[in-house]
């Protein structure tokens, strides 16, 4: 293996890369990122070596594992190339077909994606709607590259940044770039990335760290896991420039134990940049040395504030500290530190081969850039995504999300995790970024989006939120640790039907002085939930307390489900699946249930096909 001393051995490589590669006539980039492996993704890529031998195809058919391509619901995924051929859910069983469809040109039909509205197959990855509206700038390679193949990396253009950097710019030039193009902190607080660069070089002392914040906790998130898992190497190009500009020389990526995929392919292209030479001693011949490590996180949510993973690191128990100081002043071990979101590394490298001006022109006013959500719950496409700041809600939700499952109502979509908002449908058109996020009572975050529709309950899901973050409080400051429990105790009251008339303005009266009071993050933004729910859905609370209703059909002592009888048409089909045997009535005819006997499971509501059971 050729050690990469320069710029133009950097070059001189990626030439013989591409080269080697013209011979490449097709390529199967096949997803091995985890929801895919979930599927079963390695059985698909076994079952192609093996039939691609049988054929005899090893010199023209070559296969790519990559990371995750964003269509996750619909994997295993498999994208043949050149022809951009976009294949979902593929078995083990589907590959001696593929195979030799690729061999006559053909293409299996059964394995395209349908459109649910024209019925109609599309062949093309690019023309799928949930692609077609993304602006994939950093994950671009996920999904297209194999995330331990450095020589994948270094062939679609990576680390030509970072010669750029080292090369051609000076530190002080490469933190003004970061500046100019007005990049925020992409792990929820949003503070400008090369303003606290800025303030740690400046710090007085010699010795500084930079750290990657991979510590995703939050329920439904999955972005900066299929980032580590799909392309590490853009997180570490990120890090070593950064390391160049404040003049770090040992650096740390802080990842969840709960993400093995992710923790393995970061240490295979830490292993494989050292043995190229991009990461240690005299980093492409500019004298600059730099060396990174991973830290296993033992899974605390609160470890995800900067100040609590720091003390994580240094080998204490992960609860947050007071601030000022702040850590790029007084970081880890006491000296100057930069911390950021593993997915604000994978943006530094386009900024710096770009530009400032180049990534400036993308995105609002105050939110430059693109943003990775993961959008999962009650959407037709579930995923990762990557839209343009200022992008709205109706687009992400509607054009590339599908819409809501079922052709149900869209109710509301929760943005920022556990510490994050409700964002109700009269706010569809709303642009997302970090000030429209925070005007409408939530937050970025690290980019979680969770959509509900009218079988949610909103005081239930601010329930479910705030018992999280009760269990996940480190319990250092008294606002949060004490605060928690009582926002759970009369939420867990108003939802079982004890509510009482000064509830909703305890609950706000609580978490105004949570906001302002709380040590940390965590507790200043734990009242989201329940403030953004009052806030925009105030009528759902009010039910419960003054009417005992709960109309989601959600809260067990607030509703019963009652069957119409114009609508029933006798299937029996919920009489057969009731576990209480609650419901009775002759085939064909209109069927009743015993409130007596039904415990609410809600199995007979989601298997009536007409529609007949309802929530009163």
């Amino acid at each position: 293996m050729e050690r990469i001393r320069n710029i133009s051995d950097l070059e001189r490589i990626r030439e013989q890369i591409l080269k080697k590669r013209e011979s490449e006539k097709i390529v199967l980039r096949t997803c091995i990122s985890t929801g895919c492996r979930a599927q079963k993704s390695l059985k698909v890529v076994s079952a192609l070596g093996s039939a691609i031998e049988e054929q005899g195809l090893q010199d023209t058919v070559k296969i790519r594992k990559t990371g995750c391509h964003g269509f996750c619901e619909m994997g295993p995924i498999m994208v043949v190339e050149p022809e951009n051929i976009f294949y979902r859910k593929v078995r083990p069983e589907d590959v001696n077909e593929i195979i030799s469809q690729l061999t006559e040109g053909g293409i299996v039909e059964r394995l395209l994606w349908k459109d649910p509205v024209t019925k109609e197959h599309i062949t093309s990855e690019r023309e799928l709607p949930i692609y077609k509206r993304q602006k994939k700038k950093v994950t671009y390679r996920s999904g297209r590259i194999d995330p331990a193949d450095i020589e994948d990396y270094i062939a679609a253009n990576g680390y030509s940044a970072l010669g750029k950097a080292l090369t051609f710019m000076s530190p002080a030039e490469v933190i003004g770039t970061v500046i100019a193009s007005g990049l925020r902190g992409r792990g929820g607080g949003g503070f400008p990335a090369g303003v606290k660069w800025k303030m740690c070089s400046e710090a007085p002392s010699d010795i500084r760290y930079i750290i990657a914040n991979g510590d995703e906790g939050d329920p439904g998130a999955f972005m900066d896991r299929s980032l580590m898992e799909g392309d590490p190497h853009s997180i570490i190009e990120g890090m070593i420039i950064g390391a160049y500009a404040i003049g770090a020389r040992q650096g740390f990526i802080y990842v969840r134990e709960e993400y093995p995929i992710a923790i393995e392919h970061l240490s295979i292209a830490i292993r494989q940049a050292e043995e190229y030479g991009i990461l240690g001693n005299n980093i492409l011949g500019s004298g600059c040395e730099f060396n990174i490590k991973i830290h296993r996180g033992a899974g605390a949510f609160v470890c995800g504030e900067e100040t609590a993973l720091i003390i994580s690191i240094e080998g204490r128990s992960g609860t947050p500290r007071s601030r000022p100081p702040y850590p790029a002043i007084e970081g880890l071990w006491g000296k100057p530190t930069v911390i950021n979101n593993v997915e604000t590394f994978a943006n530094i490298p386009l900024i710096i081969s770009k530009g400032a001006e180049a990534y400036a022109s993308v995105g609002t006013e105050r939110s430059k850039g693109t943003k990775v959500f993961s959008l999962v719950g009650k959407v037709m496409n579930t995923g990762l995504i990557e839209v343009e700041m200022g992008t709205t809600l109706r687009e992400i939700i509607f054009d590339i999300g599908g819409g809501i499952r079922k052709c149900k109502l869209f109710k509301a979509v929760q943005t920022g995790g556990p510490s994050g908002g409700c964002i109700p449908i009269t706010k569809i058109d709303m642009p997302v970024d970090y000030d429209s996020l925070r005007e409408a009572g939530a937050i970025m975050g690290s980019g979680g989006m969770i959509v509900m529709d009218g079988t949610s309950c909103m005081v239930d899901v601010a329930r479910y939120f705030i018992n999280f973050l009760m269990y996940e409080s480190c319990g250092k400051c008294v606002p949060c640790r004490e605060g928690l429990k009582q926002m759970h105790h009369i939420l867990e009251n108003i939802c079982e039907g004890h509510g009482e008339e000064d509830d909703i303005k305890t609950l706000i009266e609580l978490g105004q002085f949570m906001m302002t009071s709380s040590l940390c993050g965590l507790g200043s933004t734990a009242p989201n939930p329940v403030l953004s729910t009052i806030r925009h859905f105030r009528s759902e609370y009010e039910s419960h307390i003054y009417d005992k209703k709960c109309f989601a059909g959600v809260c067990k002592n607030l509703f019963e489900y009652v069957i119409d009888a114009e609508l029933c048409n006798g299937c029996a089909l919920c009489r057969l699946k009731c576990p209480e045997g609650a419901i009775s009535g002759k085939k064909k005819k209109p069927h009743s249930i015993d409130s007596s006997k039904c415990i609410k499971c809600g199995i007979c509501f989601n298997s009536c096909k007409q529609e007949a059971i309802l929530v009163r």
